[in-house]
Formats: C-alpha cells, sequence, structure tokens
C-alpha cells in the first residue's frame, strides 16, 4: 500500500484503528466552549461525530492516513515586505488541494477494495473526520504548538486525507510530541491568536479572518494583517522541522506564478467574472468575489503606497457593501487628513449602507486624532 501511495504522489502513508481520542476531544470541546471556533457553527453542530470515527461510519476497522507535502521552494514569508503585493498562503498557490487528493485517494482505496475484498470509503477535510489527531496516532508526526500536524521529514508542509476501510489491521505506532521548548510558530503570529502552546483562537487568526470571516474584520486587527489577503503561514513558515521538507521535492505540488506575489491594484479592480476566472481551480475561489476584494482593500491600506490610492478610490462605488467600506479605511490610511475629510463630505452624505457609513465616520474621527498629536508634537 505504502508504494502504491508514493506512486500517486502521497509522502506517507501510515495506518491507525478507530479508538480513544479523548485527549483531543476534550481540547475540541474546550475550544467551543471558549467561542475559540469564532463563525465556524458547523464545528459546534459536528463535535459529537468528531469525536470518534465510528459515528461517522460504524463499520470502520481500520483508517489509512496518508500526508503530501506542498512545502513551498523559497522562503514564504519574503512577499509580506512588498508593499504594492498580495500574500496568499501556500496551499492556495496550486490547485486545490481537495480536487487533487481525492481523485488520488479515489483511486487507492479501489485498488485496496478490488485486492481485499473490503468497503471503503474516503475523506479529505470535508467530512467531520480529526485528521491531524488521527495523523498523530497514525505516526505521520504530531501536533504542533501551532495546532497544525508536524512531520519530522516534511515539516509542517502536509495535506492530509484518509481512506477508512473495514480490514483488520495492525497499527503503526504513533508520533511522540517533538516540540520541544521551541515557541517560534507562537512568537511570531502578528495578531497574537495563541492563547497558550497547543490552542488557537480563531477569532483573531488570520486565515480564519481571510478565509471563512464573512464580515467586517475588526479594526484593530486590520493593520496586523498586513498584505495577507488568503490566509497566513507565518505559523507554519517559522518551523524549525521545514528545513527537512525538501526531500520530497518530486511530490510537491508547483505553486502559479501569478499567485506567487499578485498586484493589489489589479486584484482590488476584479469583477465578479474576472475573479472566477482568475482563481479557476483555486481554494481563493470559494470564497468569493466581494470577501476577497475585502481582503485586498485592507492589504492596500496597510500599504501606505500613494500609487494605490486609486485602485481604492475605484472600490467606493463597488456594489458590495464590505467592499466600499474597506475601500473607505484604506483611503482614511493613504489620503492627507485634509484630502480624506473632502472626499468624506462629498461621499458620506450618499452613501445608503450604516457600516459603511461608520468606516466614513471612524476615519475622521482618526484625522481628528492625528490632528491632535501633529499639534502636540509642534508645541512640544
Amino acid at each position: 500500500m505504502t508504494r502504491e501511495a508514493r506512486d500517486l504522489g502521497f509522502d506517507l502513508c501510515r495506518v491507525t484503528i478507530p479508538g480513544d481520542v479523548s485527549l483531543q476531544a476534550e481540547r475540541l470541546q474546550t475550544y467551543l466552549a471558549l467561542g475559540r471556533h469564532a463563525g465556524m457553527d458547523w464545528m459546534a453542530s459536528t463535535a459529537a461525530r468528531r469525536q470518534d470515527p465510528k459515528t461517522l461510519w460504524p463499520d470502520v476497522r481500520s483508517i489509512f492516513v496518508l500526508g503530501m507535502n506542498y512545502g513551498p521552494d523559497g522562503d514564504p514569508l519574503h512577499t509580506l515586505s512588498l508593499r504594492d503585493r498580495g500574500t496568499i498562503s501556500v496551499y492556495a498557490r496550486n490547485r486545490d488541494y481537495h480536487d487533487v487528493m481525492k481523485g488520488k485517494l479515489k483511486q487507492l482505496a479501489g485498488k485496496l477494495a478490488a485486492r481485499a475484498a473490503c468497503d471503503v470509503k474516503v475523506f479529505v477535510d470535508t467530512a467531520p473526520v480529526m485528521e491531524k489527531p488521527l495523523a498523530e496516532k497514525a505516526g505521520l508526526g504530531w501536533q504542533g504548538k501551532h495546532t497544525n500536524l508536524v512531520a519530522r521529514d516534511y515539516g509542517s508542509w502536509l495535506f492530509l486525507g484518509s481512506i477508512f476501510t473495514t480490514l483488520d489491521l495492525e497499527p503503526d505506532a504513533p508520533e511522540p510530541d517533538r516540540c520541544g521548548t521551541c515557541r517560534k510558530c507562537l512568537d511570531i503570529c502578528p495578531t497574537d491568536a495563541f492563547p497558550a502552546p497547543y490552542q488557537l483562537d480563531a477569532n483573531r487568526c488570520i486565515s480564519y479572518l481571510t478565509i471563512e470571516h464573512k464580515g467586517t474584520i475588526a479594526p484593530d486587527l486590520r493593520p496586523r494583517i498586513g498584505n495577507r489577503i488568503y490566509g497566513c503561514d507565518d505559523c507554519l513558515a517559522v518551523c524549525p522541522w521545514n528545513k527537512f521538507a525538501s526531500r520530497a521535492a518530486e511530490a510537491k505540488l508547483q505553486a502559479r506564478e501569478d499567485l506567487q506575489a499578485p498586484d493589489l491594484a489589479g486584484l482590488a479592480g476584479l469583477n465578479d467574472g474576472a475573479f472566477r476566472a482568475l482563481f479557476s481551480g483555486s481554494p481563493v475561489k470559494r470564497i468569493g468575489r466581494d470577501r476577497f476584494v475585502r481582503n485586498v482593500l485592507i492589504a492596500i491600506g496597510n500599504s501606505a503606497e500613494p500609487r494605490l490610492v486609486d485602485a481604492a478610490m475605484a472600490r467606493l462605488d463597488d456594489a458590495a457593501p464590505q467592499v466600499r467600506a474597506m475601500a473607505v479605511w484604506a483611503l482614511a490610511r493613504l489620503l492627507d487628513t485634509a484630502a480624506f475629510r473632502d472626499l468624506a463630505a462629498r461621499r458620506r452624505p450618499d452613501e445608503p449602507d450604516a457600516e459603511v457609513r461608520a468606516e466614513w465616520t471612524s476615519g475622521l474621527d482618526q484625522s481628528v486624532i492625528s490632528d491632535h498629536t501633529d499639534l502636540s508634537a509642534q508645541t512640544g
């Protein structure tokens, strides 16, 4: 099975059995009770099924857990310093991994079912399966302090999938936690989304905010997002175990060149059709054009690039209120006080949406604070 898995592009293939996941279940319950799942209500509604694979499929006897390396060729954080460019999470610079892995898992499962006359089911992050705890039990790696799986040979860069089967198989040994005293992944987080090691608060996580979160992003978090327009790799990228990930370069998915450091001005101008065309086959497409352009405008507001003013200005007439709101926020940061006040005087009275009007008001309030700060500095 391992050889066939490697032939299909998987780097790791291990076996575990359904059984005790009490620690993970306890962590999940605490996570939900504290509201750290943010707006992901589906996590609460599927919590009971997540705690035991048998609740998902009572006939399962053994589980193959598979990993596919997607480690980047270079430093994925270097684009954070390119002020007029956007940073897209490494996993989303390729084809949607759900599509890639599911097809390969189905091929592998089909071979297993034909050879061993067993029943099989395939899962890739779309069903209530606790894949990271299962991967840890199967020996692929361990859940690091950033809550993601870490593998000795592949660092933090693994896609996970599983094949449930009715076969009785000998399980592989679990992988012990090898994080030691290292806390690089915790210390680098731009929004302090880790209340403690092995705990994540999605309410503050840039990956959640830029992908799952549908509404307005909290004003105090926007400056910390920088130019991250889809996801965040900071905690993954600094993991010391990543130095071994290059061993499986042949299994990596190739990143699209146009998604390595895309131009913010061009992205801000995307209409729905252009957005769908650009991100065809990409996981980015799933969040929709409006949410994506919202993220782009936050990055523009953080850019300190005067040349991006026109890109933000063009979105003041956008049909989506959340886009107009972030255009206002971006302009409040890019324009000087007098220019923003003049713009607000002309545009705010005709704005029909309350949240967008609130952004105009907030921008004007900040300009007053800026005036007081400048005056204090002058009279020092």
